[in-house]
């Protein structure tokens, strides 16, 4: 038996560097709050893709070439599932929009080497939100270039639709129908609130029934006749 070896040896993408999500609980809230908001944004978009923490490797051939965005959003791709996303694999369309939210683990030589990698590999809008201090920082492209928007206190994203605004204790982010980005616990109590508000209405609207009926059976009771009255 004769074994001939591949031609070519499988290039391997690994799909996780073993290092954690998040560095913190503050940090991976706001990753979650974000990620997740965002899916909902575009829940009925069928050609939008979503993900957090995800490998995106734009060259082919070259495995060390590679980011895992705190979020991405690509507009022209499918939803579903993916263990990274290969650029080439996806019509080489790259995320067009990317969220990094800052720890006190991540360092300015690192911060840098990401901003030049989304400048070189085509990224349109590049935010940084620093949750510590309070501090947002956006970059969006101009030609091959990133510029720092220099005025974010209600920025409203060209791609995303969605309006940024710093109090003085954290970041809002409105969706276009003013609807905020909700942690998963507040969008939990908030569908509770809502069920229990409509629980009542109906709770009210029987007890009105009931009024109305007592008050035709007392009327029969006398001989008046309500429909005559």
């Amino acid at each position: 038996m004769v074994i001939t070896p591949n031609t070519a040896s499988e290039v391997i993408y690994p799909e996780s560097d073993g290092q954690p999500m998040a560095d913190n609980t503050k940090q991976f809230r706001w990753i979650v709050t974000i990620k997740e908001n965002l899916e909902i944004s575009f829940a009925g978009h069928p050609d939008v893709f979503i993900a957090g923490d995800l490998f995106w490797y734009p060259v082919a051939g070259n495995p060390n070439i590679k980011q895992a965005p705190d979020t991405l959003v690509v507009f022209g791709r499918p939803k579903g599932d993916r263990g990274s996303y290969k650029q080439w694999e996806e019509d080489n369309i790259p995320p067009q929009v990317v969220f990094e939210i800052l720890s006190p683990g991540n360092k300015t030589k690192e911060m840098a080497k990401k901003l030049l990698f989304y400048q070189r590999y085509g990224v349109e809008e590049y935010y940084i939100y620093d949750p510590d201090d309070n501090e947002l920082t956006g970059f969006i492209r101009s030609e091959d270039w990133f510029q720092e928007i220099n005025e974010l206190q209600e920025w409203i994203s060209p791609r995303l639709g969605i309006r940024f605004e710093l109090t003085p204790e954290t970041l809002e982010i409105s969706r276009s129908d003013g609807q905020k980005f909700l942690t998963p616990v507040e969008i939990d109590q908030l569908r509770l609130q809502e069920r229990q508000q409509k629980e009542a209405a109906l709770q009210q609207l029987e007890q009105e029934r009931q009024k109305y009926q007592d008050l035709i059976t007392r009327l029969q009771e006398k001989g008046i006749n309500p429909e005559e009255i």
